[in-house]
C-alpha cells in the first residue's frame, strides 16, 4: 500500500486530496484561501506553469517566469501558517500568510495577499509584505512536525 505524502501548504490533508487536483486542473480553488495554499505548494513542487496561470492577467509581465523559476530555485519552503483569510464580498478576497524558508536564522515571507475572482477563477492579484513575527519557542513548530519550536527549526 502507498503512503501518500502530506501536502506542502501543511492542510492536514494529503497532497492528492488538497492541492494535486488544482495544479492538474482537475478542479479550481474555491476560495481564496485554497488558491494561496496551493500557490505555496505550487512554489514547493516548483510547478511554474501553475504560478503563472494563477497569477491574474493583468498583472502578467514578460519576465515573471524567469522571476518566479529564480526563486523556485533559490528557495527551500519549511512551512505556511495561515493567519487570516477575509472574504470582502462575491468576488474578492485577502489572505494573510506566512511561509517559512531556509536562511540563516529562518526566513518569513509574511504577506497581505489580494484576489479576485472572474469567470468563476480565483486569481492572486498582489500581496503587501508585512514584518516578520516573533515565534515563541514553545509554539507548534511551523514546518507542521508537531514539535515545539524550538526542539525543531528553533
Amino acid at each position: 500500500m502507498k503512503i501518500e505524502s502530506p501536502c506542502p501548504c501543511l492542510s492536514g490533508k494529503t497532497y492528492p486530496d488538497c492541492c494535486q487536483p488544482f495544479h492538474t486542473g482537475e478542479r479550481q480553488p474555491e476560495t481564496a484561501e485554497l488558491l494561496m495554499r496551493s500557490r505555496y505548494s505550487a512554489f514547493n513542487k516548483g510547478l511554474l506553469s501553475y504560478l503563472l496561470v494563477t497569477l491574474h492577467p493583468d498583472k502578467r509581465r514578460s519576465d515573471d517566469a524567469q522571476a518566479l523559476q529564480e526563486t523556485i530555485t533559490s528557495t527551500t519552503w519549511l512551512g505556511l501558517k495561515v493567519i487570516n483569510h477575509k472574504q470582502m464580498d462575491d468576488h474578492h478576497a485577502e489572505v494573510e500568510f506566512i511561509a517559512f524558508y531556509q536562511d540563516n536564522p529562518v526566513g518569513q515571507l509574511h504577506e497581505n495577499s489580494r484576489f479576485i475572482k472572474e469567470e468563476n477563477r480565483w486569481y492572486y492579484l498582489d500581496g503587501e509584505i508585512l514584518p516578520p513575527i516573533k515565534l515563541g519557542r514553545n509554539e507548534t513548530c511551523f514546518c507542521g512536525s508537531g514539535k515545539k519550536l524550538k526542539r525543531c527549526h528553533g
